[in-house]
């Protein structure tokens, strides 16, 4: 049975939040299995912080570290690191150029691994770049077009906007341009900085600090709180 996904629209391996990790391993391996994969084009010593900052995020939660430096296809397709994923409670995508996630993981061995793992249960996370790279679309709103726009369609019937609380505030043009990109079957939401979606296929809870807001072509906005759900239309019925 497939774990839960969480899409996540900030805060990775901060303190804020820590009940949203906790949550997605209870009752599961105490194992967090994380890659910087998204941050490779930023340098080594931001990949550095964020395998450094997730190790003490999840030792601090009492589970076992596993951070997986995968930075390009190359190393995605090692059957060493592919095999490091292997008992995971939780799998964390985290962020940086979520094109560059995509494009790097997609048909690798790692991939395979981590999509195993959630197929037999484990939780799969993507905060930021990794939540947008988990849904239909994965550009980078920073820099659009620089990759295939491609997601992992791990949640294929949605088109993330993580920040959206802060992108809303100095590019509001924002969802309209990623609305009128997107094709009509994929739902668009805005997922606040410190907020997670979790759940899946179709039924997802708001968690964290703010809002996820559903997007429509019309330009309505409905905004869910924390603890309201989020019933999305099954993948392939738009």
């Amino acid at each position: 049975m497939r774990g839960p996904v969480a899409l996540v629209g900030s805060g990775e391996f901060l303190e804020v939040m820590e009940p949203v990790d906790a949550s997605l391993l209870e009752g599961r391996a105490p194992r967090a299995v994380f890659l910087p994969t998204a941050a490779a084009e930023d340098g080594d010593a931001r990949v550095d912080y964020w395998l450094e900052l997730g190790t003490r995020h999840f030792t601090k939660l009492g589970v076992e570290a596993v951070p997986l430096r995968v930075l390009d296809r190359d190393e995605a397709q090692r059957a060493d690191l592919a095999a490091a994923v292997a008992g995971a409670g939780l799998v964390y995508l985290s962020g940086g150029n979520p094109g560059y996630l995509a494009d790097t993981l997609r048909a690798t061995a790692v991939w395979r691994a981590v999509l195993d793992a959630w197929e037999a249960g484990a939780a799969l996370a993507g905060c930021s770049a990794g939540a947008c790279a988990l849904s239909a679309v994965a550009d980078d709103f920073r820099r659009p077009g620089r990759f295939s726009g491609r997601g992992l369609d791990v949640v294929p019937q949605v088109a993330t906007i993580p920040h959206f609380d802060r992108f809303s505030s100095y590019a509001p043009d924002l969802a309209d341009r990623v609305l009128a990109t997107t094709p009509p079957a994929v739902e668009v939401l805005g997922i606040d900085e410190d907020t997670a979606l979790v759940g899946g296929p179709d039924c997802f809870t708001v968690a964290g600090r703010q809002a996820v807001w559903h997007l429509s072509r019309d330009g309505r906005r409905t905004r869910y709180g924390a603890g309201e759900q989020v019933v999305l239309l099954p993948a392939g019925a738009g």
